[in-house]
């Protein structure tokens, strides 16, 4: 077995790694840019190489730098992750050059899958459903309108070498389509320096369900199950599951048999995924192969019991698989959620600045599992993915596993950027996802106007004001045991309260239990019993209500009170009956008129400027692109209007919400 490896990686992937290599006994070297100088990865490994600035072209896609790092500690292997140089076949080529061992398939497999276009011939060539599109690469927007006519609409455009979403657009007529040609392509170009873009037929409302294979250089090729990873957002995944709902063991193992020939075809070794778009009458079609370890490998494993990355080591290594297909068994439900540093309430805009409260949840084998590269006080930069860290969480059927993830997603504490906890716990109570409707369009198809604490499904929306409740008479209890107090003037705590949310009167009763110090909370006509050990410094309320253990986030803002649960966010003041009365005389602060200025929602860097001063535009043009976190987002005029300041340049760096434009 190897001695030392290095890892070309950065961030969670690059710390799971490490935990692994470790358990076997094997020495570790992180690489690292100026941003990530301080990284978790960099702690956690024994060795760790500078290898240049912070852009990933400058710094994690350099190929010399990281081969020279290799040599100067001495490392035998490279583990790649996923992204950067993990489907690269010159990094692949140059590693073999140096005798240095590649943690990943062969050359050729990466080549042949790789390209989107040859892998679709191998794979129709191999006897694996296909999906109909055009047998060759794209010229230019007007070849891209031609073949979308031939095809038919819905098509969907995709970069050769794309991958995470980055280079597709779904185009549903003429102007989508050549407009969808020109900003992938500038994506694909972007992110992996090639431009060429290819069409297919674009299924409706598909799932998207994948099957991790596993194979050695003795010719053992195995397949360990499903994964569903329907829930997407511009085709990046959000929720993953292991099994898939739709599957049943027929279809499951027709898919995992093409994927092995499909695997076979290319020679293949190591871990690799095969993606296959579905529909609901359990059709399926090859959609693309990674040549590497998934972002949703977590599922698997729990659901099988295997270390994905210690097979990739072992196998690596030479050693043959130490299973075959009749020893794989799926055990249980596992569900993995992506957290994100971004604003679901900003139309998932990217978030960037220092974590400065960061406490996840406990990681308990075999039912919940947090892999992170983040830790308090750290960044997150606006250079690469915005992935705080992935939440696994398995059960033995698949409602246990969204339970646990709701109440794990509950005790997910994050401060200092915005992060996508709340619109995750939504999702887990949707009914749509929890009865396993899914396709790839369910959250454009359930949140049309993007996330809203609106849109989330409350089981009782009488507990965050219970809760409030409960912390302001603890609260007042321990300010009336404050000694010093003047005698005939010791305060005195009340029962009857008014929490206040939204301006929505409720009043509310609170006594304590004389027995068994909890407290009887009367709210709507309905009783509370209400057991909890909450302390005032504790982000997290614990409580037993009704008999039923519940966990709340829980914070005091100024005179109110802050309680997330189940993904909704509520904001509470609890006042005295006559206090209430008088907020209600309180006048409502006015917005600031914005309505004429143009900011940049996300911090990044403006790419494009589109008009000058003076200009006229309408309603929906393209004013500006700001390119963040590796996607391009365009801004377009909410009205029409005459462009009466230009306040930023082409290159420009920009924070959030600086001003670009002013219209007159």
């Amino acid at each position: 077995m190897f001695k030392k490896i290095l890892i070309a990686n950065r961030g969670e992937i690059a710390c799971r790694i490490i935990r692994t290599a470790r358990a076997m006994g094997i020495t570790t070297v992180a690489v690292f840019s100026d941003a990530d100088r301080n990284g978790l990865h960099v702690q956690m490994a024994d060795e760790a190489v500078y290898i240049g600035s912070d852009p990933a072209a400058e710094s994690y896609l350099r190929i010399d730098t990281i081969i020279k790092a290799c040599h100067t500690t001495n490392a035998e292997a490279v583990h790649p992750g996923y992204g950067f140089l993990s489907e690269n076949a010159d990094f692949c080529k140059r590693l073999a050059e140096e005798n240095i061992v590649f943690i990943g398939p062969p050359t050729e497999a990466i080549t042949a899958m790789g390209d989107k276009m040859t892998s679709k011939r191998i794979a129709a060539a191999a006897g694996v459903n296909c999906i109909p599109g055009y047998d060759g690469i794209l010229r230019d927007g007007d070849h891209a309108v031609e073949v979308a006519a031939e095809i038919g609409y819905p098509v969907m455009l995709k970069a050769t070498a794309g991958g995470g979403g980055k280079g597709m657009r779904i185009a549903r007529n003429e102007e989508e389509c050549r407009q969808g040609f020109a900003r992938a392509a500038s994506e694909a170009r972007s992110s992996f320096g090639d431009d060429r873009m290819l069409i297919e037929k674009y299924i409706e409302r598909p799932r998207h369900v994948e099957i991790q294979i596993m194979a050695d250089t003795h010719g053992n090729v195995i397949y360990l199950g499903e994964r569903e990873c329907s829930l997407q957002r511009r085709h990046q995944k959000i929720i993953e599951e292991a099994p898939s709902p739709l599957l049943d063991e027929e279809t499951r193992r027709a898919m995992g048999e093409q994927a092995v020939r499909l695997a076979g075809a290319v020679n293949y070794c190591s871990a690799g995924t095969v993606e296959f778009i579905a529909t609901e009458d359990k059709d399926f079609y090859f959609l693309e192969m990674n040549t590497r370890l998934q972002v949703e490998h977590p599922v698997t494993e729990m659901v099988t019991g295997l270390d994905l990355v210690e097979l990739m080591l072992r196998v690596a290594d030479g050693e043959s698989l130490p299973l075959a297909q009749e020893d794989v068994n799926l055990g249980g439900w596992a569900v993995e959620s992506r957290i994100y540093a971004e604003d679901p309430l900003r139309a998932f805009l990217p978030s960037i600045g220092r974590l400065v409260r960061y406490q996840p949840p406990e990681n308990e084998p075999g039912r919940i599992r947090v892999d992170t590269g983040v830790f308090e006080g750290g960044e997150i930069s606006m250079y690469y993915d915005p992935m705080i860290a992935k939440l696994i969480t398995c059960g033995r059927d698949r409602q246990e596993a969204i339970t646990l993830m709701q109440e794990a997603l509950d005790e997910y504490v994050i401060d200092g950027v915005r992060h996508n906890v709340g619109f995750l716990g939504a999702l887990m109570a949707h009914p749509g996802f929890r009865q396993g409707a899914l396709h790839t369009g369910f959250i454009a198809e359930e949140f049309p106007e993007g996330f809203r604490d609106v849109d989330v499904v409350e089981a009782d929306p009488v507990l965050p004001i219970v809760i409030a409740a409960i912390m302001h008479r603890l609260y007042m209890d321990r300010a009336a045991r404050i000694s010093g107090q003047l005698p005939g003037y010791e305060r005195r705590v009340l029962d009857d309260w008014v929490v206040i949310v939204d301006r929505e009167h409720h009043p509310v009763t609170v006594r304590p239990y004389q027995a068994d110090c909890g407290y009887r909370v009367d709210c709507n006509r309905e009783h509370y019993g209400v057991m909890t050990d909450w302390s005032f410094c504790q982000d997290i309320l614990r409580a037993t209500i009704n008999g039923k253990r519940l966990v709340f986030q829980v914070s005091r803002q100024g005179l109110g009170y802050r309680i997330v649960h189940r993904g909704k966010t509520t904001r509470a003041q609890v006042l005295t009956p006559r206090a209430a009365d008088l907020y209600q005389l309180m006048p409502k602060k006015s917005q600031e008129d914005q309505s004429k200025l143009l900011q940049a929602p996300m911090p990044g860097l403006l790419v494009q400027l589109r008009v000058e001063e003076g200009h006229v535009v309408k309603t929906g043009q393209e004013l500006a692109v700001i390119e963040a976190m590796k996607m391009e987002n365009v801004l377009r005029a909410e009205m029409d209007g005459v462009i009466g300041k230009v306040c930023c340049r082409r290159g420009d760096s920009l924070n959030v919400d600086q001003v670009i434009l002013e219209f007159e």
